[in-house]
């Protein structure tokens, strides 16, 4: 069942909207949380029109029940939900009240070792370490560490975007990670994959853990040539206010919610055209991860009829747009929010960085077959 072309202009309105309104327009860049909660309300409401065969669409109480909760329990351990906002808002008051040893302790570590070295460990061991500690946690340990360094800004945004796609991936490998690992493993549990909580370990391992490692490797390459003894930039002072902890926490509570209804609203889309699409079609599609919630693509591509070339190739695209743009992983969202970093600054370094990633890993699941 195709799809009305008035529905379909206006799906297509808010994604180029959500794309590049925040290149091109200052007010929105600035205030992105909010736009983006507002483009997910329209793509809601058009959703809406939309009767899809045994799913629902549009607004309803369960999304916005979820939609309010998700950012407080993104995800579940021991059976205790833990969500992004509580984490956010308790490790920021931390660091606000004990942030000048914290730092301390930072710059001590800092000036022992090259930054050669500082870059391979935040970027190796966060993204090896993701799966589990979180993708939240990782992620503000990463801008607190990235933040008191003595490096130029550059620096700082191209180890952080770096870092980003390094953790994106590794918190794929166990439900403890993210979303997305605990949605798939969900959709598979059944047969004929019995999927287990090493199952996407066990599938992606081979993928994700030497592609982390090779970031690390990359942003040595980046850093190599900034000397932090010879440095004449200073570590920049905390200066956040407690009305600053607070807020931040509700921007990413905001974030999350506009994820969450940006990607129901677009689920006539996903689930019209996404699924129909070819594994080595839709490995390139999934780039709309960038901008989309990947748990919402994830929980509609997959399924149990599916080959493991499939759904690898599903994952791997969701997982890898994901570090592009901002919108794209929590990670992002967290360290450019403290670290105060723009579309166009994480794009410039995100994208390509990005488009050669997928290009390798094509080759490499495609071509080569491994």
């Amino acid at each position: 069942m195709a799809l009305e072309p008035g529905i379909l202009a206006g799906f297509l309105v808010i994604f180029l909207a959500v794309l590049l309104g925040p290149f091109k327009i200052k007010i929105i860049e600035e205030n992105l949380e909010v736009f983006l909660f507002i483009c997910g309300v329209v793509a809601m409401t058009i959703a809406g029109f939309v009767e899809l065969p045994g799913a629902e669409t549009g607004w309803r109480m369960e999304i916005i029940k979820e939609a309010l909760t998700s950012p407080l329990a993104s995800l579940h351990i021991a059976g205790i939900p833990i969500g992004i906002f509580q984490i956010v808002l308790i490790v920021g008051l931390i660091i606000y009240k004990w942030h000048e040893p914290i730092h301390k302790a930072i710059r001590k570590m800092a000036s022992a070792l090259s930054l050669k070295i500082m870059a391979f460990i935040l970027i190796a061991v966060l993204g090896l370490f993701s799966s589990v500690m979180s993708a939240i946690l990782a992620a503000i340990i990463l801008v607190e560490m990235v933040n008191a360094l003595p490096i130029s800004r550059k620096s700082k945004i191209d180890l952080t975007v770096i870092a980003c796609f390094s953790i994106g991936l590794g918190a794929a490998l166990t439900p403890l990670g993210e979303p997305l690992s605990t949605i798939a493993i969900s959709k598979l549990s059944g047969e004929p994959y019995h999927a287990n909580f090493m199952f996407l370990f066990n599938m992606l391992g081979k993928y994700i853990i030497p592609g982390i490692l090779v970031y690390g490797l990359v942003g040595m390459f980046f850093l190599g040539k900034v000397d932090i003894s010879a440095s004449t930039t200073k570590a920049e002072d905390y200066n956040e206010t407690l009305k600053d902890v607070i807020m931040r926490a509700v921007k990413v509570y905001v974030f999350i919610m506009a994820l969450t209804f940006l990607g129901d609203g677009f689920k006539p889309i996903i689930f019209e055209y996404f699924t129909q699409i070819p594994s080595t079609v839709l490995y390139w599609v999934n780039m709309v991860s960038a901008i989309l919630d990947n748990a919402t693509l994830a929980a509609a591509e997959i399924g149990p009829a599916m080959s493991e070339l499939q759904i690898k190739s599903i994952l791997m695209g969701l997982l890898i747009a994901g570090g592009m743009l901002i919108p794209g992983n929590i990670p992002n969202i967290i360290s450019a929010g403290k670290l105060g970093i723009t579309s166009k600054e994480w794009a410039r370094l995100g994208v390509p960085m990005g488009l050669v990633t997928m290009a390798i890993y094509f080759v490499i699941i495609f071509v080569m077959k491994i």
